[in-house]
């Protein structure tokens, strides 16, 4: 069945970022304890820059029942059932089809199922983007780079490893748009299409995703830019030579606190490999796939990993998943004539990063993430916001461009904290929140985004009292599973 549409958007025009978002925010029926979440409906406008964002289509939130925490009169403990209701997360990309699901089951790490599905999709495309620029090339070496680009746009369409290798054997251009949507890159090796899912939390502490019997909330929005506004393309540097035989390695999380997004990620890229290979592999003969941990950037693990897949002569490294890993080894990876290809990499820092012509991703940059938190935070009629931010690159460049939007508009940010992951609690930063009393509260934060909402709504601060926000790196449903836990 088709989501309802709505007639009449409101249109809420941002003017700081070259980004537009629309949104229409309808009022909805709450109790004192749990904001009700809103609709939209789909509207495009033209943004500024070249760039558009538009809203798809949602189902209407139905009315939550009051939700009780209640307070254990002997330990004076929070039960926290139901604390996460009315948090709003955005997510790049849309979610994954039932298919795509399924196929994703088959493969060795799928097999042992998948908490959620982030980054998936665009694991599962890079690999086929490298795949397929490698077979245009005829050539695994350093020069299939130049390839990557074109794969992506101005041909024929196609959606397949199978049917876009069909149409470069015939002669011909492919123009791939994968799992996660339609891709067409820059010149540089930036994406101009992007997806996001905006998500609320119910009184289950779970997303209200439609899956499993809950309400269905979800607003989708697309942007795009213009592929040659920004960036001219950076020339090749390097001579590494092929083999004929297509290696990449992964340089992806199993451990450290970007570790939920490893299995998603490395599920995609065995999906991938298998289809590929399945379809007769590249240059004739299969492709193989190493996967290595990246960890955090606590530990060298992400360094020696890259040594390792180095060691064995890879054609491409699909990751990391963090920007700043990529940031600590992408000279090492680039200085050895290798491909590095992201598929959630968001720092703005990389768009002209000098990576010798061989650094892409299929993430959007988090300017364009930046623009849309901004823009929920006027539209739910925030007057003043408390950012707490990672302190890496992706959480730091994330938090002012969210700050620099909505003053932009008027919002007072009354704070932009940046905290360190590995304390071993968030008091200060949570009794800052409290002081600052602000309308709403921004968490850039990874997996310990669960222990800073503990605190937060032990402290009376949470997203029953507050507008509360989450963005890619940790709205899902680990973040209600480990907040029910105290983890």
């Amino acid at each position: 069945m088709a989501p309802a549409r709505f007639d009449t958007p409101k249109i809420h025009r941002r003017g700081l970022c070259g980004v537009t978002v629309a949104l229409s925010l309808l009022t909805a029926a709450c109790s004192s304890d749990v904001r009700a979440t809103a609709t939209t409906a789909r509207s495009t406008v033209p943004g500024q820059g070249g760039t558009q964002v538009s809203s798809e289509t949602v189902v209407p939130a139905p009315t939550q029942a009051p939700t009780t925490i209640a307070r254990d009169g002997a330990s004076d403990d929070l039960s926290f059932v139901g604390a996460l209701a009315g948090m709003q997360g955005v997510v790049a990309g849309f979610e994954p089809s039932d298919d795509f699901i399924a196929r994703l089951a088959t493969t060795p790490t799928g097999a042992a199922g998948l908490d959620d599905f982030s980054y998936a999709a665009e694991t599962y495309d890079a690999v086929t983007i490298i795949a397929l620029a490698v077979e245009k090339a005829q050539d695994d070496g350093i020069g299939y780079a130049s390839e990557i680009p074109g794969i992506t746009r101005d041909g024929e369409k196609c959606a397949a490893y199978a049917a876009c290798k069909a149409i470069i054997d015939a002669g011909g251009d492919p123009d791939y748009d994968g799992i996660s949507g339609k891709i067409t890159m820059t010149d540089t090796g930036e994406p101009t299409e992007a997806g996001y899912v905006v998500y609320t939390f119910g009184a289950d502490n779970r997303l209200e995703d439609g899956v499993d019997g809950r309400a269905d909330t979800r607003r989708f929005l697309s942007t795009s830019t213009n592929r040659d506004a920004d960036v001219a393309a950076v020339p090749i540097e390097g001579t590494r030579l092929g083999d004929g035989e297509l290696h990449i390695g992964a340089l992806l999380p199993t451990s450290g606190i970007f570790a939920a997004l490893g299995p998603p990620e490395i599920t995609g890229g065995e999906l991938a490999i298998a289809e590929i290979n399945a379809a007769g592999g590249v240059l004739g003969n299969p492709v193989t796939w190493t996967p290595e941990d990246s960890g955090d950037t606590s530990t060298d693990i992400a360094s020696q990993s890259v040594e390792a897949l180095l060691g064995q002569n890879v054609d491409a490294i699909v990751g990391a998943a963090s920007s700043s890993i990529t940031l600590s080894v992408i000279d090492r990876i680039t200085a050895a004539g290798v491909v590095q290809f992201s598929p959630a990499n968001m720092s703005d820092r990389l768009t002209d990063y000098p990576d010798r012509g061989l650094y892409f991703r299929v993430a959007p940059p988090d300017s364009l993430q930046g623009d849309l938190l901004a823009s929920l935070l006027v539209d739910d009629g925030a007057s003043s916001a408390f950012i707490l931010a990672v302190d890496d690159a992706y959480g730091i460049r994330l938090a002012e461009v969210i700050r620099a939007g909505a003053v932009a508009d008027g919002v007072d940010v009354v704070d932009v904290k940046i905290y360190d992951p590995t304390a071993a609690d968030f008091d200060a930063e949570v009794d800052e929140m409290v002081a600052a009393d602000p309308d709403a509260i921004v968490l850039v934060t990874f997996a310990e985004g669960s222990r800073i909402l503990r605190t937060m709504v032990d402290n009376d601060i949470g997203p029953t009292d507050k507008l509360v926000y989450g963005v890619d790196a940790n709205t899902g449903n680990q973040l209600g599973e480990n907040f029910d836990k105290g983890d």
